[in-house]
């Protein structure tokens, strides 16, 4: 299995009502993508970190194996959202990919 680990920070100037409206809106969109990409295991957005997090938003995904991953990359689904819900809000993201 390989675990694909990714964390974002939102671009600055958000209220918090906006900033919370568009950490769901990432949520439901990547979960969403659950049962629709070959490989996919198991995906899960976290928006609620405690007051000690320098970071947003954390996706904590499972993958078959590798091919799997770099497949969910390009996957149209998976584009759709990163394109359409989390790239325009987010400034930095940090990854990181492992065998587990």
């Amino acid at each position: 299995m390989v675990k694909h680990i990714i964390l974002w920070k939102l671009k600055e100037g958000y209220s918090e009502e906006e900033a919370a409206a568009i950490k769901n809106d990432i949520k439901e969109g990547l979960e969403g993508l659950k049962g629709q990409i070959p490989g996919l295991l198991d995906i899960r957005v976290h928006t609620q970190g405690l007051a000690s997090s320098n970071m947003d938003l954390m996706l904590d995904s499972a993958f078959e194996d590798e091919g799997a991953l770099k497949a969910y990359a390009s996957h149209p689904a998976h584009v759709a959202v990163a394109d359409g819900k989390v790239r325009p809000y987010t400034m930095i993201r940090s990854c990181m990919d492992f065998e587990e």
